[in-house]
């Protein structure tokens, strides 16, 4: 999994902090966490194309949630950064070499690592599934939410 992943949460959970009314530019959140503009970027229009952010466009433009946070899963986020595919990739490798017969019984249901893979995808993927930016919200430090507005409101001058 990619570094953007957090990024893109991180990104959605300040932009829920400072609200909706006054969008970020994507320069002013690269800036607020020391990340790439450009990667960090690709990783908000990935989020915009998701339907997770809202771009904004001209001189007061930039970012802001475009649901509210309860209607945004971590894997919402995970998959509009990452992709819906599958890490694992079964090559079935057990089929080949010397001597083996590809059309054997034994090759007609999954192998064991192909299964066990599967089935921690599907538990890794449920996981995600249940937890919302606003249950990381609500689970984040008090003050957490308050030095962020605090900032913005600094920035915005």
């Amino acid at each position: 999994m990619s570094e953007q992943v957090e990024w893109g949460l991180h990104c959605c959970l300040t932009l829920a902090w400072i609200g909706g009314e006054h969008p970020m530019p994507a320069v002013r959140l690269a800036e607020w966490f020391e990340l790439p503009p450009a990667y960090l970027t690709k990783c908000l229009q990935a989020l915009t194309r998701a339907g997770i952010l809202q771009s904004v466009p001209g001189a007061r433009g930039g970012f802001r949630l475009a649901r509210q946070p309860a209607d945004v899963t971590v894997m919402d986020v995970t998959v509009a950064i990452e992709g819906a595919d599958n890490p694992f990739r079964c090559t079935e490798i057990r089929q080949r070499g010397a001597g083996v017969d590809p059309s054997a019984p034994e090759f007609r249901t999954p192998c064991a690592i192909s299964t066990v893979m599967h089935r921690a995808d599907l538990a890794w993927r449920r996981e995600l599934a249940g937890h919302t930016l606003a249950d990381l919200l609500a689970s984040a430090p008090p003050e957490a939410a308050e030095r962020t507005r605090s900032r913005y409101a600094l920035l915005r001058g």
